[in-house]
């Protein structure tokens, strides 16, 4: 777990590094090798690290737009996931994803840029396990601002009912964008939602690693054995803003402040101190965490950019475009015919 953490977090440093390098010195969301929103998770490490440690390749893991750390705690191809990010050919989708829309079949990891919108398919690919007689399980992770979409309910509901190896996964860090949870919420603990649609819910209350693994075993092992859903809410902290560019003029220095103090991975080394390990050894952990994220980068950055032809490839639409019941195929510009 610590050496999906200190991935994950200086994955994110370092991708702030090179999304801000070339945007300045007035800030421009367009410019530069990574256009767009970015959206990291550094402060939220415990909770992809601590779930993701019970799962194999065949449980299926959905995140929300701010999903590198829980790519990482999955197993997702790193470099395939950079070159993504930087929008190049070898990238998971060929470069046309981008960072809210990792896709890896390989360990079955898919995250949505559209808010609750990884928690129905999820709970598909619960049924799916369920109807295959299969012990695989299906975890969806959603911020504390998605707990009151239709279709987040809806999928405690429909979980319930059909008793699915699913478990829902709560990342509070407090913030819905810009606004506070307390200003958009009328439940202080998100897992409480679980009394309403008959599954346990468990809230922890702190971002340390080991309360969050015992607590997803439980879960996890309740799915895996049949007995059905379970939502968990986990405290985390955001440590960068809502998007890198975002002013945060809506948070407080003191809450900036409080959320860069609790660091889990600093709680998860001293933990590691107690039981006896090194500081030598946690450092070659970091090293070669560390060592693996720049090398991903750098190949990602030396890969090719998709060609403008492949536009018109591997996209979908009904009806197909260019055909009707009455007209003939129209070839579809710069595609074959």
């Amino acid at each position: 777990m610590y050496e999906k953490m200190v991935t994950a977090r200086y994955y994110e440093e370092r991708l702030e590094e090179e999304y801000m390098a070339d945007k300045k010195p007035a800030f421009d969301i367009s410019k530069g090798l990574i256009p767009g929103e970015l959206h990291l998770a550094a402060g939220q490490e415990a909770a992809a690290a601590g779930v993701c440690a019970h799962l194999r390749d065949d449980d299926t893991v959905t995140g929300p737009h701010r999903p590198h750390h829980i790519a990482i705690a999955k197993g997702v191809d790193l470099e395939r996931m950079t070159a993504e990010i930087f929008g190049r050919e070898t990238g998971l989708s060929r470069g046309k994803g981008g960072h809210m829309h990792l896709f890896d079949p390989e360990v079955n990891f898919a995250c949505s840029g559209i808010i609750a919108e990884g928690v129905p398919p999820a709970a598909g690919a619960a049924l799916a396990a369920k109807k295959r007689n299969t012990d695989s399980v299906a975890v969806a992770f959603l911020g504390e601002g998605a707990i009151d979409q239709g279709g987040f309910l809806e999928t405690l509901n429909f979980a319930s009912v059909h008793d699915l190896p699913l478990v829902m996964v709560i990342e509070d860090n407090e913030w819905a964008i810009s606004m506070p949870k307390e200003r958009v919420t009328d439940v202080e603990d998100g897992s409480k939602r679980a009394g309403g649609f008959d599954m346990p819910g468990e809230r922890v209350d702190h971002d340390d690693a080991v309360d969050v693994y015992e607590v997803a075993e439980d879960a996890i092992g309740r799915a895996r054995d049949g007995n059905g859903p379970t939502l968990l809410e986990i405290q985390v902290h955001r440590r960068m803003p809502h998007f890198l560019g975002d002013p945060q003029v809506y948070r407080s220095e003191e809450n900036i402040e409080r959320h860069q103090q609790l660091d889990s991975i600093e709680r998860l080394a001293d933990d590691l101190r107690d039981r006896g390990v090194e500081d030598g050894d946690l450092d070659e952990i970091r090293e070669s965490a560390h060592a693996r994220v720049d090398e991903a980068i750098e190949w990602a950055k030396e890969q090719p950019l998709p060609e403008p032809e492949t536009a018109y490839e591997d996209v979908w639409t009904n009806p197909p475009y260019g055909v009707s019941d009455t007209e003939p195929a129209v070839p579809v510009p710069g595609g074959d015919d």
